[in-house]
């Protein structure tokens, strides 16, 4: 017991303590996620207000700083809470002997880093593409996924908005991802990281961008914000699950885009019931009526 104490208080330190450092500029700059987030959400804000789509949405839109808070909630201080679980989780596979290697399917470790990077990207991408159906296919994780699509009005920082168990969810498979390629992570993949924080912030964003020909590859804002639109196709759980690449949704047939003119409701039914408030929204999932 002692071993998965001391694994759990270590890791939590490290990451205080390495997210204290990123704070102070005490890390390489390529792997400061604090100020890598605040520098990259500015941007997209900056072209938010140069060049809206929807004009009439106000600058500070409506929950634009609860969304503010979830982003830094949940990209450091639940991943600080969460830490030593992890650590620990981890502790106990090796008791059993599961291993990255044990679980491993393709090692990329001698291959070229270009190569290593897509990789990476794209299984990745796959692992959280399948976990965002999931989400809205089955009601008890629907309940929590709520939180991301109770935005009434879309912008950047709508990325982050979410359901702290969607952590718990999303990292254990991303984990899974990971060992496949028998536990190795390229040593550039600040790169895949940053690259979709980016995306993930452009598809939210009141900014009208497609990528021309490569909408088919990459996902946008305009076909996301059909991801969070109030009324869906009939008997659709849901469609544009991409999160950052749109391949998915167009391989396996939940692409829909029926316009683009961007004046549509967004949200879910019932949603005007709904938490506003922090706390209401990440405990509404566990007291939520069967």
């Amino acid at each position: 017991m002692k071993d998965y104490v001391d694994a759990f208080v270590s890791a939590f330190n490290g990451t205080v303590s390495w997210t204290w450092k990123s704070i102070l500029f005490d890390v390489p700059w390529y792997l400061n996620y604090f100020w890598g987030l605040i520098l990259i959400s500015i941007l997209v804000w900056i072209l938010e207000i140069a060049f809206p789509w929807r004009k009439e949405q106000s600058i500070f839109r409506k929950d634009f700083w609860l969304d503010f808070f979830y982003m830094f909630f949940n990209f450091f201080i639940f991943s600080i809470i969460i830490s030593g679980v992890y650590e620990v989780i981890g502790l106990l596979f090796a008791q059993f002997n599961i291993t990255a290697k044990s679980l491993a399917i393709v090692d990329m470790s001698n291959w070229s880093s270009p190569l290593q990077l897509l990789v990476f990207f794209v299984l990745l991408d796959f692992v959280q593409w399948f976990t965002h159906v999931l989400l809205h296919r089955y009601k008890f994780l629907w309940n929590f996924h709520k939180v991301h699509h109770s935005v009434k009005e879309m912008g950047f920082a709508a990325h982050l908005r979410y359901h702290w168990m969607e952590n718990v969810l999303y990292k254990p498979l991303k984990v899974l991802g990971v060992m496949i390629l028998g536990g190795f992570e390229p040593e550039q993949a600040y790169i895949v990281h940053f690259a979709a924080i980016a995306i993930g912030h452009f598809n939210h964003a009141n900014i009208k961008i497609t990528w021309g020909p490569l909408k088919y590859i990459f996902n946008n804002p305009v076909m996301h914000l059909y991801h969070h639109a109030y009324h869906l196709p009939k008997g659709k759980h849901g469609v544009n699950y991409g999160i950052s690449l749109s391949l998915w949704d167009y391989i396996f047939k939940t692409n829909y885009i029926p316009e683009d003119s961007g004046n549509i409701e967004i949200g879910f039914k019932g949603d005007d019931n709904f938490p506003k408030s922090f706390l209401g929204q990440n405990s509404y999932g566990f007291r939520v009526k069967k």
